[in-house]
């Protein structure tokens, strides 16, 4: 996520176009999507208390593309933001990998913990070989071992059957309400991706005016700065994995058969993320050796969104099937 940002160093000099306007708002644009991409997911995270339904190669896969997009920043020299912004995609991707350890690790032990509880009810219930065959309770009553735990079992079980017939009646009415927490869902997360375009091109109108955005000679970059081979290369890593990352996460969506646990705004934000900025790149330029100096991160960008798009149908699709097997077993 490098190239076109090297527009900020630009002379204060030079004439605003069009195109470079447009140039300058999509990369803000852009910059705002990054810098509040991982944010619902955290957020996610933190509500259900877990971070199963993320895909770890998923983020670990990313993880190495943002080292390899930084490392190719400092390779090329480019210019001090941008190299910002790859530490700061680094150490995002270090709090929701932390966040998925923890919370794994956890929720492991709370499991074990259980289990280990469970046996040790299960073996008190259970009469003793040294047991007598008839003993008296209280009620000078004479009873068969584990027959006053059977009483117990079925009475709580006849319990978990007026439970669960409550609870069939309170998922019905959340399922005759889907629709509209479906729209109001939809309604937040565009209103999110509408504030964030307002922020992001509010920010490029304050550093232009302020002088720090200026558009630069597009004769100056394809000919005076020609890229390391060394730098191009790890761009072009960083464009495998982040079109590799996400394959992970689709596999595991459709094991599943859900999307559950994982944020909606945070693939509508990667994919405003990386429209935006391959829109900034040719709206800059669109002369050959410009559009191949800035070819890997280009890739990286537009070709995930293919990929962004198919976790919203995998969305769109388990959640159809979630409510119809949800009614049925309100039927039921």
């Amino acid at each position: 996520m490098a190239g076109f940002f090297t527009i900020l160093a630009a002379e204060p000099d030079a004439l605003l176009t069009i195109r470079e306007a447009l140039s300058g708002i999509f990369g803000s644009i852009s910059l705002a999507c990054w810098i509040f991409l991982l944010v619902p997911q955290l957020i996610e995270n933190y509500r259900n208390g877990s971070a199963e339904a993320i895909s770890l190669a998923f983020i670990f896969v990313w993880f190495i593309g943002d080292i390899c997009n930084l490392a190719g920043a400092l390779w090329a020299g480019l210019v001090p933001v941008v190299v910002a912004i790859g530490v700061y995609f680094c150490i995002a991707d270090g709090v929701l990998i932390g966040q998925c350890l923890y919370y794994g690790i956890r929720n492991k032990r709370r499991e074990g913990r259980a289990l280990l509880e469970a046996r040790a009810s299960l073996s008190a219930a259970e009469p003793r070989e040294d047991e007598p065959l008839l003993r008296r309770e209280r009620t000078n009553s004479l009873t068969i071992p584990g027959s006053a735990e059977r009483r117990r079992r079925s009475s709580a079980s006849m319990r978990r059957r007026a439970s669960s017939v409550a609870q069939n009646d309170h998922l019905a009415k959340i399922l005759e309400e889907s629709d509209e927490s479906g729209t109001r869902l939809w309604f937040k997360n565009v209103m999110s991706v509408l504030a964030i375009m307002v922020v992001g091109a509010a920010g490029w109108a304050l550093a232009y005016e302020s002088g720090a955005w200026r558009p630069s000679d597009t004769s100056r970059d394809t000919e005076e700065e020609k890229m390391a081979a060394g730098a191009q290369i790890l761009g072009y890593a960083s464009a495998v994995a982040y079109l590799g990352a996400r394959i992970p996460q689709i596999i595991k969506n459709a094991r599943e058969k859900s999307c559950e646990g994982l944020s909606l705004l945070f693939f509508i934000l990667s994919l405003m993320g990386n429209l935006t900025y391959g829109a900034g790149i040719l709206c800059h330029s669109t002369q050959h050796e410009y559009v191949m100096k800035n070819l890997p991160w280009l890739i990286g960008s537009l070709g995930t969104m293919v990929e962004d798009v198919t976790i919203f149908a995998q969305f769109h699709m388990y959640a159809v099937k979630s409510d119809v097997a949800g009614a049925e077993e309100a039927v039921v």
